[in-house]
């Protein structure tokens, strides 16, 4: 069966070539020109991607992002919006939005985003029916992160978390006690489209620690070093 993308755009002419692009490279597509509607649509139809527009009528991006990711929708989701719009690209990924893409792009490019986002949810799931036993996982504390599988527990409790997310704690917890640089973090996880702008990475350890420690202000797991980055540690 194709994967299926929810396409959430009020432009005609990027819907329809959107829609060609993906329906050429093997995806079945949904449409919605207005927010309200995507947000419907993302609830009802379990799309296995979203394209969400930043600027929409009657509910914009941001607001459909976040109100499916409070309703525990954890499909990628992928933000498009015009480069004078540029500003809000923090924005989109604090509330979780796993990559964004500013226009006009590449039909192409769009495509391949879709692709690695689906890979990645690939992975997440590949070894869901592994013995727990046979996978590899690294314990810090309370957590416990399995690699293969994608996962990290809390106190045996999985947590929540969105594949930019995962990756991030999986790279912090390969490098235990490692001093990371906001830079090598953001170099490793997000190894385009964002170089420089390392405000990503702290709003990712920001939604990390959320999930993961019980006062983020003085948090146990993920130390910030002033001056230099982050690096996650055994609690004390």
């Amino acid at each position: 069966m194709s994967k299926k993308v929810l396409v959430v755009e009020d432009e005609e002419s990027i819907i329809t070539l959107l829609t060609y692009n993906l329906e050429q490279a093997g995806f079945s597509v949904i449409k919605a020109m207005d927010g309200e509607m995507g947000k419907q649509l993302a609830m009802t139809e379990k799309p296995d991607v979203i394209i969400l527009d930043l600027m929409l009528p009657k509910l914009d991006g941001i607001e459909v992002c976040k109100t499916l990711r409070q309703n525990k929708v954890t499909v990628p989701i992928m933000m498009l919006t015009a480069k004078s719009e540029e500003f809000d690209k923090v924005l989109g990924l604090e509330l979780g939005a796993d990559d964004y893409m500013t226009k006009p792009f590449s039909p192409r490019e769009v495509v391949a985003r879709v692709k690695a986002l689906l890979r990645r949810v690939a992975m997440m799931n590949s070894s869901a029916d592994e013995n727990e036993d046979d996978s590899e996982f690294i314990s810090i504390g309370k957590l416990k992160i399995y690699m293969e599988r994608y996962e990290a527990y809390l106190d045996d409790e999985l947590l929540e978390l969105t594949p930019k997310e995962f990756e991030l704690l999986a790279y912090l917890a390969k490098n235990k006690s490692r001093i990371l640089t906001r830079d090598q973090l953001l170099n490793v996880i997000w190894n385009y489209d964002f170089v420089g702008d390392t405000r990503i990475v702290d709003v990712h350890i920001s939604h990390l620690r959320e999930k993961i420690e019980q006062d983020t202000k003085k948090p146990l797991y993920i130390k910030t070093v002033r001056g230099l980055g982050y690096k996650l540690e055994e609690p004390k």
